[in-house]
């Protein structure tokens, strides 16, 4: 198993990067997350994950060892291939996947491009634990959250508001700022609406 790289970066781009290493180039799959992360420097530390299958070696790179962990525990997950985990860390941060498989929030994995309801609660199901144990946080009650966005859905289904273009409005709202009480879930939809 490769656990680094140590090289000299010949291409970045939003997807791979290229590093040299002792004369060879790696071609390196990397998220955005990573993407951004990654200092525009000649010399790079790269975290890998080699993935080897029957017809191929695949090299993914990450910008820290926190992200590839995220990776690892994400791939774990039957129906969760690299490709998918790839673009769960494109579309959130790992820290933000993490708060979010610890929370329980099934709404925010399913947010994320080619993710159903099914494959989000999967994810819940079979990270939630083990989340907790290795970060060692305590678990996060979403009970508050689901009453606050209930009673804002409500409110808005009184006011006249389709009942599926308001959740969708909600669930974006409670994604910036999960905190929210009704009244400002409320005033903040009514202003996305």
């Amino acid at each position: 198993m490769i656990d680094h790289l140590n090289g000299r970066m010949l291409e970045k781009n939003p997807t791979y990067l290229v590093v040299e290493c002792a004369g060879v180039g790696y071609f390196v799959n990397i998220s955005l997350n990573t993407f951004s992360r990654v200092p525009d420097q000649e010399n790079i530390r790269i975290y890998t994950h080699l993935q080897v299958k029957e017809d191929s070696h695949t090299l993914f790179g990450f910008a820290d060892k926190t992200e590839r962990e995220i990776f690892r525990l994400l791939i774990s997950v039957s129906g969760i291939g690299s490709s998918t985990a790839r673009t769960m860390l494109s579309s959130m941060s790992p820290e933000q996947v993490r708060d979010a498989i610890a929370s329980g929030d099934v709404a925010l994995i399913q947010s994320i491009k080619g993710i159903g309801a099914k494959t989000a609660q999967r994810v819940i199901l079979d990270l939630k634990d083990k989340i907790l144990k290795i970060y060692n946080l305590e678990e996060v009650s979403t009970d508050s959250n689901n009453t606050n966005r209930e009673e804002a859905l409500s409110a808005l289904e009184v006011l006249g508001f389709a009942r599926k273009q308001s959740e969708k409005t909600v669930d974006q709202v409670l994604s910036q700022d999960p905190s929210l009480s009704a009244e400002d879930i409320i005033k903040r939809a009514l202003k996305n609406l």
